[in-house]
């Protein structure tokens, strides 16, 4: 007699199921995100460059109705490798190229798209979702189906980081640097200064007198000198550390040390909108590029190991979609539970004091 459990059909579909679940789990592992995606959005044209960068996504895209006629933008994002999720958004307008007057300016509007990353099979791999307004993400605007190639239409700074990004160009500070020079605009060469040839003038007329020359004065044109352009230094990222010691602290609480140890957690203080935080613990860099999400991101101090006076430090690496960058805190010392909203800025850093009491 076949129980229920031993049912050859139910036993065939759970290790269908589990092989399901071991082919998604290992596309997210194996297969990068890091590439070159075509496809449309909200049914336009689309090239779409992404980068990993720890868990923050940068890169650019390119809506199209041709190499001649397309509109470029920045992007940011993230990925969620827990459930293969992705979000990305219009950051900047970088350039606009018009040739065919197909792309106009009433049409100029930037998304934010969320997708899931499928790799069926294990070979092509797909991003498909849906697209929202950019500023207004309750506005659907369309779906989101890209796959990923390893050709692509345009050329630019991104193409080297895609080819080298498993061979070492990934690192961090390279990916910041090239962000940073897709966004300087090309100087326009100054137009070449043609020299004219300035008439010879006329001789002097002189008295007809025999036997007696008439020297005339030769002008030589000098070449007019085009002016050399002035080179263009592209701004060098700041790292974590430079960030911190270049911009002011605020102090927000302080919190009497007590207990064996100090709980942590961070959360995102609104809207999950990409924002990544770097701590420090008395100038020492504790963790970085961590984003800022509803599950808390968890840490531990030893008391043991801290001064009388300690400065915790969240420095913003970024300020997500909707600046400026904020964390909800939550620490767990000696058994009671403070909490503390932090916000950071290009300008300043959040702090919080752990002080221990005196006797």
């Amino acid at each position: 007699m076949k129980t229920p459990g031993n049912n050859p059909l139910k036993i065939y579909l759970r290790h269908l199921l589990l092989f399901a679940g071991i082919i998604s789990f290992s596309c997210a592992k194996a297969q990068p995100i890091t590439g070159s995606w075509k496809g449309k959005i909200d049914h336009k044209n689309v090239e779409l460059k992404i980068i990993k960068n720890g868990d923050s996504l940068t890169g650019t895209s390119y809506y199209y109705q041709s190499p001649n006629s397309y509109r470029r933008y920045s992007i940011k994002g993230y990925f969620d490798d827990r459930d293969n999720s992705v979000v990305w958004w219009d950051d900047q307008l970088i350039e606009e190229k018009n040739s065919n007057k197909l792309l106009t300016t009433k049409r100029a509007t930037p998304y934010r798209s969320t997708a899931d990353f499928n790799c069926p099979g294990g070979t092509k791999m797909y991003l498909n979702g849906k697209a929202t307004l950019k500023d207004d993400e309750g506005q659907l605007m369309g779906p989101v189906d890209l796959q990923k190639f390893t050709e692509h239409t345009f050329d630019d700074e991104w193409d080297f980081v895609i080819d080298n990004y498993t061979v070492g160009a990934n690192d961090p500070i390279l990916i910041d640097s090239i962000g940073k020079l897709a966004l300087v605009k090309p100087v326009p060469r100054a137009p070449a200064l043609v020299a004219q040839a300035r008439p010879k003038p006329s001789p002097r007329p002189v008295n007809q007198q025999p036997n007696k020359q008439v020297s005339i004065p030769v002008t030589t044109n000098k070449p007019i000198e085009e002016p050399t352009p002035k080179p263009v230094v592209a701004n060098v990222p700041l790292t974590n550390e430079q960030k911190l010691a270049t911009r002011s602290k605020q102090v927000v609480q302080e919190i009497p040390i007590s207990g064996d140890s100090i709980e942590l957690r961070f959360y995102d203080n609104a809207i999950v909108d990409g924002d990544s935080i770097a701590i420090f613990l008395n100038n020492r860099l504790l963790a970085e590029h961590i984003r800022l999400a509803e599950e808390a991101y968890t840490m531990k101090l030893a008391v043991a190991t801290l001064q009388d006076s300690n400065e915790l430090v969240m420095v913003a690496e970024n300020l997500g979609s909707i600046p400026p960058n904020t964390a909800l805190m939550v620490a767990i010392v000696g058994g009671k539970r403070y909490e503390t909203r932090l916000e950071s800025t290009e300008q300043s850093s959040a702090v919080i004091r752990f002080v221990r009491q005196k006797p």
